[in-house]
C-alpha cells in the first residue's frame, strides 16, 4: 500500500477566551433571575429551583479552566447566553468557511505546498453551518482549489474517520493531496442555561494536508501507518436538531434541539472501548504500547484522558505522553486531538511514534497510529 503522511497542521484560535469565572458569573445570574421570576411556582412545587454553579466545580468535573469562542458577550448575558453572530448573506464567505480557509492556510504551509497541490477537500465536523452547499466547497472555492470537496459528520470522531477517509483517497489515486479540516463552532450547539454542561464546550478550527509520502517535502511529516474506525449506536450523546422539527412545534426550542449527554454513562462505556481500540490499532501496526511515545487524544475530559492512558501503560503519563490543550480550549469535539496533535509534535525525533485517538457521538472511535519522519 502507498505510504501516506500527514505532511502539516494548521489551527484556528477564535479571538475570544471565556474564563470559568466568567461563565459562572453569567451563569449564576441567570439562575437568579430564572428563580425570582419562577419563586411562586418553585414554592408549590411546581418548577424545580436551578442551582449555581462554581469554577471549582467546573475544574473538578471537566479539567477546564477557559475556552475560545467566537462571540462572547451575548454568552455572558444572562438575558440571552447564546452568541450573537449575525447571519451572512449569500454572497459572503460563510463564518465556518472563514475559519476553515484560515486554519488551512497555516497547514499548507506547514506542508509546502499551495491550493494547486490540493485535489480534494473535506471538512469533517459534529457542527455544520447548513445542509448544503457543503461547506467544503464553499472552501475549495474560497481558496481556488480544483478537484472536489464534500463534507462528512461523525460527531467528536469526525477528524480521525476523515484522516482515513483522506489517506484512501491518495492510496487509491483519486487525489494527490487531501485538505482535511475541523470547524468546530460548538457555541452553537451548546445550552448555556444547562449547569451540568454550560462548560464543556469552545470554537476552533483544525487543519490537515494529507498526501503521498513519496511526493511530500515538508518537514513536519508524520506517515500514517495504521487507522482503525468503530461505530457503535447509543443515545448517551445526542442533538435532536434537524429539518423536521417543523412537523411537531410543540418540540422546537425544547433542550434536547441543542447538545445533551449521560456523562456517567459516556465515561463508563467509552473510556474501556477507547482504551481497546488503540492497544487493537497499535498491535496491528506492528508496535506494542510501550513503542509509542505520544497519544493524542480527544480532549473532552481529563478524568476520561487519565483513566484511558492508565490502562493502556498501567501507570499515570506524564504531560508530553498525554499532552492536555483542554484546560485552556475545553472540548472543541472533532477538533481536539488534532489541536493537541498540532502543538505538541514538533518536539519529537524522527522514528517516534503517536498514536491520534477521537471519541464520542453513536458511540464513535478513531484511532490513527502515525510515525515522524
Amino acid at each position: 500500500m502507498k505510504p501516506v503522511v500527514i505532511s502539516g497542521t494548521g489551527l484556528f484560535t477564535p479571538p475570544n477566551s471565556i474564563s470559568n469565572d466568567e461563565l459562572v458569573t453569567a451563569f449564576n445570574q441567570y439562575v437568579e433571575l430564572f428563580n425570582a421570576e419562577h419563586a411562586e411556582k418553585i414554592a408549590a412545587g411546581e418548577v424545580t429551583a436551578l442551582e449555581p454553579s462554581s469554577s471549582a466545580f467546573i475544574e473538578k468535573a471537566s479539567g477546564i479552566k477557559s475556552r475560545y469562542v467566537m462571540e462572547k458577550a451575548g454568552i455572558l448575558d444572562p438575558t440571552h447566553m447564546t452568541p450573537r453572530i449575525k447571519e451572512r448573506a449569500d454572497e459572503e464567505l460563510s463564518l465556518q468557511a472563514e475559519i476553515c480557509v484560515a486554519a488551512a492556510r497555516e497547514a499548507l504551509a506547514r506542508a509546502g505546498r499551495t491550493p494547486a497541490d490540493i485535489d480534494m477537500v473535506l471538512v469533517a465536523a459534529s457542527n455544520m453551518q447548513r445542509a448544503y452547499p457543503a461547506m467544503a466547497v464553499e472552501v475549495q472555492e474560497a481558496l481556488g482549489i480544483d478537484g472536489y470537496g464534500f463534507d462528512m459528520n461523525v460527531a467528536c470522531s469526525s477528524a480521525t474517520f476523515a484522516i482515513q477517509t483522506a489517506a484512501a483517497a491518495v492510496q487509491t489515486g483519486q487525489a494527490r493531496a487531501v485538505l482535511v479540516l475541523d470547524p468546530e463552532i460548538t457555541s452553537a450547539h451548546l445550552n448555556f442555561r444547562d449547569r451540568d454542561s454550560h462548560f464543556i464546550f469552545g470554537d476552533a478550527c483544525t487543519a490537515m494536508v494529507i498526501e503521498a509520502a513519496d511526493t511530500a517535502t515538508s518537514a513536519h511529516q508524520f506517515e500514517i501507518l495504521d487507522s482503525k474506525l468503530k461505530t457503535k449506536f447509543s443515545n448517551n450523546i445526542r442533538n435532536n436538531y434537524g429539518f423536521m422539527n417543523r412537523f411537531d412545534e410543540d418540540g422546537i426550542g425544547q433542550p434536547d434541539k441543542l447538545f445533551r449527554q449521560q456523562g456517567r454513562k459516556v465515561f463508563k462505556e467509552v473510556c474501556p472501548m477507547a482504551a481497546a481500540m488503540i492497544r487493537d490499532t497499535v498491535e496491528h501496526a506492528g508496535l506494542k504500547i510501550e513503542d509509542i511515545a505520544r497519544f493524542w487524544l480527544h480532549q473532552a475530559n481529563l478524568s476520561m484522558n487519565q483513566l484511558i492512558v492508565r490502562t493502556l501503560l498501567g501507570r499515570d503519563a506524564t504531560p508530553d505522553e498525554a499532552p492536555v490543550i483542554l484546560d485552556r480550549y475545553a472540548n472543541t469535539s472533532s477538533a481536539g486531538s488534532i489541536i493537541a496533535f498540532h502543538s505538541h509534535q514538533d518536539d519529537l525525533p524522527s522514528g517516534a511514534h503517536g498514536v491520534i485517538c477521537s471519541f464520542g457521538a453513536g458511540y464513535s472511535i478513531g484511532c490513527v497510529v502515525v510515525r515522524k519522519r
